[in-house]
């Protein structure tokens, strides 16, 4: 779909942006909660799913900076950056797995990071599709690119 009418597309420019402010206030929030969480259940993890909130509050960070502005240039550079943070994800996911089986650690149950993860996968699955349906809707790349990342952190919470 193509955005004719500029009062629409600014429509959709505050959606992009609210999106990604609720993705930021989500992951500093689970950053604190699963920090608590992880100690508590002394969970590799829990903290390791903090990590992936870190690295999921970068991206959203790039997805604003790029709304805020226009070009091909800015939305290459976005895209790159984005591409980044799928790299930094996969390598959390091979180092918490590595760290794990070799040490054959066993946590603690945590009713805290049990239920946070639990949300945060429906809260994500939102945002993913929020961000989906917004970037289809203005053609950014940039947005549609970092709602794939959101998707994931909610396939990474609700994994067992």
């Amino acid at each position: 779909m193509t955005v004719v009418d500029e009062g629409a597309r600014q429509a959709l420019v505050r959606q992009g942006f609210a999106l990604e402010w609720a993705t930021l206030g989500w992951n500093v929030a689970g950053i604190i909660v699963l920090s608590v969480a992880a100690v508590t259940a002394r969970s590799v993890a829990l903290a390791g799913f903090g990590l992936d909130s870190l690295i999921e509050i970068g991206a959203s960070t790039v997805v604003i900076w790029e709304l805020s502005g226009t070009g091909a240039d800015r939305q290459r550079r976005g895209l790159r950056l984005i591409g980044y943070a799928f790299a930094a994800l996969a390598l959390n996911l091979l180092i918490q797995s590595t760290v794990v089986l070799v040490a054959g650690y066993h946590p603690r149950h945590s009713v805290l990071g049990i239920a946070w993860t639990a949300v945060t996968a429906a809260v994500m699955f939102a945002l993913a599709a929020g961000k989906a349906r917004t970037g289809r809707a203005l053609d950014n790349p940039v947005l549609r690119t970092e709602g794939r990342v959101t998707a994931i952190d909610g396939i990474l919470a609700a994994r067992p």
